[in-house]
């Protein structure tokens, strides 16, 4: 896999803006995702939310309709304990293990998503200060899966740094006790805590109820939807709590390389390598067994493109198309990609 190493680079989130080859030059070019979607494209009809407290609605989805868990068929109901078992086995080396099934390179990607995303409300005044009026502003901003904290870190790096903004804030949320902790210890003590500008939530993506409607300006989710069991609720959950003009962004591995022998290679890798260096690392083959057959029942990039827009976010791009022109970002030849999607205003 020499053809997937890269040249490592200092931390990107609070340095110059220089792209890299391995991403596309388009993405940093606009100062929102939400400026990039064409006027013209009408917004689907927006999706209906049923009552929670409500029976199901007849032709619903049963709680204990089969779900996938890796390669394996389960009932609903179990998927969500199984995939806290494996998070709780690996959450004090999830960044490692990360590391295992990238190469390294996810730090990479997270930085690039991070640095395109740009969050954070920059000065308006005079001389790069913020003006009166801006000064209680700053994004609200949801990252779901997120426990261990390194994408809530580097937002709130960016657009400390980048963007002048003191105030933007960060709930950090997860179904996953083990994998907050690792987050709380993270930021423990940080001048972020101190500030109240980073909290926790445990919580399942699939229902948040406790979070408003039309209140986040911008959701993320890195590395973990394709864990979710239902993961259009998570969409429209997603959508709900989103202001009107608020960005949904999703950094995920993808079930296929566009090249065809490469595809082949990094399989190999993957199926072949990750769940021994798991079984000899970590003692764990399963844990790691389960994430590598996780990224190969994802859906592929153009279906879930199709989903986020399902759950009513205009996405641009053209039908049929591939890559940007399909409405997603590959990186690194398609090991992963960016997907985003905008609550119509």
């Amino acid at each position: 896999m020499a053809s997937l190493s890269l040249r490592t680079s200092r931390h990107l989130a609070t340095s110059t803006r220089t792209t890299a080859p391995w991403i596309c030059q388009s993405c940093c070019q606009s100062r929102t995702f939400a400026s990039s979607v064409s006027r013209n494209q009408q917004p689907p009809p927006p999706p209906s939310h049923q009552d929670p407290t409500q029976p199901p609605l007849p032709g619903t989805r049963q709680d204990d309709a089969p779900t996938h868990f890796g390669f394996s068929t389960i009932p609903s109901t179990l998927k969500a304990s199984r995939v806290a078992n494996v998070f709780s086995s690996v959450a004090s080396s999830y960044d490692t293990m990360n590391d295992l099934m990238s190469l390294g390179i996810h730090r990479l990607w997270k930085d690039h998503f991070v640095r395109c995303l740009n969050p954070g409300i920059r000065p308006t005044g005079p001389a790069g200060l913020r003006s009166e009026s801006t000064k209680e502003e700053g994004q609200r901003i949801l990252d779901i899966a997120g426990g261990t904290g390194d994408i809530a870190q580097r937002m709130l790096d960016h657009a400390t740094t980048v963007n002048k903004d003191m105030k933007t804030h960060v709930t950090i949320s997860d179904i996953n006790p083990e994998m907050l902790a690792e987050g709380r210890k993270r930021f423990a003590g940080s001048d972020y805590q101190l500030a109240g500008r980073v909290d926790f939530l445990e919580a399942n993506a699939e229902n948040l109820s406790t979070i408003p409607s039309n209140s986040i300006d911008l959701y993320t989710v890195a590395f973990g939807i394709r864990n979710f069991t239902h993961k259009d609720q998570a969409l429209r959950e997603a959508f709900r709590v989103l202001k009107p003009g608020g960005v949904f962004a999703c950094l995920e591995f993808t079930p296929h390389l566009s090249n065809s022998v490469l595809d082949g290679l990094y399989k190999r890798w993957s199926f072949g390598a990750i769940p021994l260096i798991g079984q000899v690392v970590a003692g764990d083959r399963d844990s790691y067994q389960y994430l590598v057959e996780s990224i190969e029942r994802f859906p592929g990039q153009g279906e879930f493109r199709d989903m986020i827009k399902e759950a009513g976010f205009l996405v641009p791009g053209q039908e049929g198309g591939e890559g940007e022109k399909g409405g997603w970002e590959d990186l690194s030849l398609g090991i992963a990609a960016v997907h985003k999607g905008v609550k119509p205003v």
